[in-house]
């Protein structure tokens, strides 16, 4: 549907577009991003997001190396996914266009910086020849604009010097995108005011960089319409734009308002968890202490003893980080205090990727201690599943006094959604007690155990509960070091048999789709979005295809044997080379297939769906997995 204004532009009805907007890492792109995920969530609209940084700090400007993005997928009905392929692309230099074209969709919308592509940016980004001449770009709709001249010209008067105006070029182009997705100016500019407002002139500055963008939209004989993306049908309710590190601290705030204990988090900076502590530093005022330790170690064992203390004790990390805190997670097992351990997943080995997601730490979270060391695993599916799973974490950590390992990663903490906010009443309660005081003389047993085989949560302090707390084993139900070979194997069956009991407490497996049939897709972590829509896409065409995600992975839930064994064929999308796949084998002898993607990207929907129709249709042998190549 469309209609047309007095200016002769038409205004398109449509009901979902992705946007990215791209440029050098000093050129403003994630807040042109996060502006217009903000704008569009005011607007009404279901949206997901997918910031992409640059992994050096400080590339050099204009080479591929430097280049940053940010893609919002907005929409009038729900997604899951920021959006396989582009529909608008803003590249503001050559190496923006470089690296990001591949993802314009033919005949999707090309907006370039005119200005930047001269000989040296050219260059830099390996152009033989500019590729805005000829006829390399026809399958494009190419609007090139000269949005650092136009931006100067914006701002003459603010009294910024020229390299300050050219600062403004990223408002300039949120304008533009403004207008040509029919986005209000009302929530940006009231942004500059709060974010500018004691740099008068930057502010106007801005302000006007803005409107003009907005303004060229209107006026430019190139651009012949708008697009208009209706609000989307989203249950009753509040609602916020939400990123995953945001809803993992908020999460963490609730459940500890809610304990009545003060949170604790001792934490090391490390891209990309370090906006957990970014964020808990920003609200002290909920009683949240925050330490920036010296180091990994340093931040894990500040945890333990803020757990011993009686606090909500938590520290986050990414994967190295959380290979250095190794020993001291064995401690907080062998202690057992409750304390959540977050885990940031990024692109690895070592330093890897840093500013890419992965979800390569699995085997670690399960498996990466010394001895019999087990540790329950839960992970987030998305950026606003994060505040339901940082409660659940602190749950399972104080029901059954154990450290709890929290998986997200880099997409899930970047990335954005409506996140509908609860009403505190209907959250959970959480049922805390600690041994009062002993008078009456007897001994206190600090290793006595509950019916779940949680052991007291005692506050030093408190007369008569003295007890030794160390790394050494101990003796049951005495706490006494204890060397006996017996008491060993007794004391590692009942710290196992207790992270085995968690699976008790967790409701039953979800299906999306038939409850028996061809093919069972499982998922676990940031792969949610893309499983979920490919298989809704297959579904439509009447094929027996059904969807389960793993929140709980260590424990795993204990009906998911019975669910595996109705379905012909199993299919373990993972961005990793088949950490879940080999345990879901080992588990439940069931031959089930891989599809494996180590490159820094989440799976776009078009290649899990077209993995599901292959084996569907009889495809190649699961062993070994598939791994997607470009």
């Amino acid at each position: 549907m469309a209609t047309t204004t007095a200016t002769e532009k038409s205004i398109q009805s449509i009901e979902e577009a992705t946007v990215r907007f791209c440029g050098d890492s000093g050129d403003g792109m994630q807040l042109a991003g996060t502006q217009f995920t903000n704008t569009s969530a005011l607007a009404g609209n279901d949206i997901a997001t997918f910031p992409d940084f640059p992994a050096e700090i400080r590339a050099p400007r204009g080479t591929k190396a430097g280049v940053s993005g940010f893609q919002i997928h907005f929409s009038s009905k729900d997604i899951y996914t920021p959006g396989d392929t582009v529909d608008a692309l803003v590249a503001m230099n050559p190496a923006a266009l470089a690296t990001n074209l591949v993802d314009l969709r033919p005949g999707g919308i090309l907006i370039v910086n005119n200005d930047a592509f001269d000989m040296k940016g050219l260059e830099q980004a390996g152009y033989d020849a500019n590729p805005l001449e000829g006829d390399g770009l026809n399958s494009y709709r190419l609007y090139q604009v000269d949005m650092t001249k136009l931006t100067r010209k914006a701002v003459e008067g603010s009294g910024l010097g020229q390299k300050d105006a050219d600062r403004c070029r990223n408002f300039f182009a949120m304008g533009l995108v403004f207008w040509l997705y029919d986005r209000p100016l009302d929530p940006t500019l009231r942004f500059i005011e709060d974010k500018f407002g004691k740099k008068p002139d930057v502010a106007q500055a801005n302000t006007a960089a803005l409107k003009a963008g907005f303004h060229y939209g209107e006026t430019v004989e190139a651009m012949h319409t708008q697009y208009h993306v209706p609000k989307a049908r989203l249950a009753a309710g509040t609602y916020t734009s939400i990123m995953g590190n945001t809803a993992i601290a908020w999460g963490l705030i609730t459940a500890a308002q809610l304990s009545g204990k003060r949170l604790f988090l001792g934490a090391y900076p490390i891209t990309p968890a370090s906006d957990v502590l970014h964020e808990l530093a920003r609200l002290k005022n909920f009683d949240v202490l925050t330490f920036q330790a010296e180091d990994e170690i340093a931040a894990m064992t500040s945890t333990i003893g803020a757990a011993f203390a009686g606090a909500m004790a938590v520290t986050a990390s990414s994967g190295p980080g959380i290979a250095l805190k190794g020993e001291g997670l064995g401690l907080a097992v062998m202690t057992e205090l409750p304390m959540i351990v977050v885990n940031v997943q990024r692109g690895g080995p070592s330093t890897g990727l840093p500013t890419k997601t992965e979800q390569s730490d699995l085997f670690q979270a399960v498996y990466g201690r010394n001895g019999e060391c087990p540790i329950p695993v839960i992970a987030a599916s998305g950026p606003a599943d994060c505040f339901e799973v940082a409660y659940e974490a602190w749950r399972i950590a104080v029901r059954y006094m154990t450290p709890v390992l929290l998986l997200s990663d880099g997409y899930i903490a970047n990335g954005s959604e409506p996140w509908r906010i609860p009403n505190v009443a209907d959250l959970p309660k959480f049922e805390i007690k600690h041994p009062g005081p002993r008078t009456d003389g007897e001994a206190f047993l600090p290793y006595e155990r509950d019916a779940r085989l949680a052991r007291p949560w005692a506050l030093p302090g408190t007369a008569g509960l003295e007890h030794r707390i160390g790394g050494l084993e101990k003796q049951d139900v005495t706490g006494s070091v204890n060397y006996e070979p017996a008491n060993h194997q007794h004391m590692v069956d009942t710290r196992a048999k207790k992270v085995a009991l968690i699976a008790n407490d967790y409701p039953p497996q979800k299906l999306d789709g038939p409850s028996t049939g061809d093919l069972l897709v499982l998922s676990w972590g940031g792969t949610h979005g893309a499983c979920a829509t490919a298989v809704h896409n297959v579904q439509a065409s009447g094929k027996a295809v059904t969807h389960c995600h793993l929140r709980y992975l260590n424990p795993l839930p204990k009906d998911l044997g019975a669910i595996l064994k109705r379905f012909k064929q199993v299919l373990v999308p993972e961005l990793n080379m088949g950490q879940l796949l080999a345990i879901i084998r080992s588990h439940y002898l069931v031959d089930a297939a891989g599809l494996n993607k180590v490159q820094g990207k989440p799976f776009s929907v078009a290649e899990v769906e077209t993995k599901i129709e292959a084996m569907l249709k009889g495809g190649p042998p699961t062993d070994p997995p598939e791994t997607i190549k470009t």
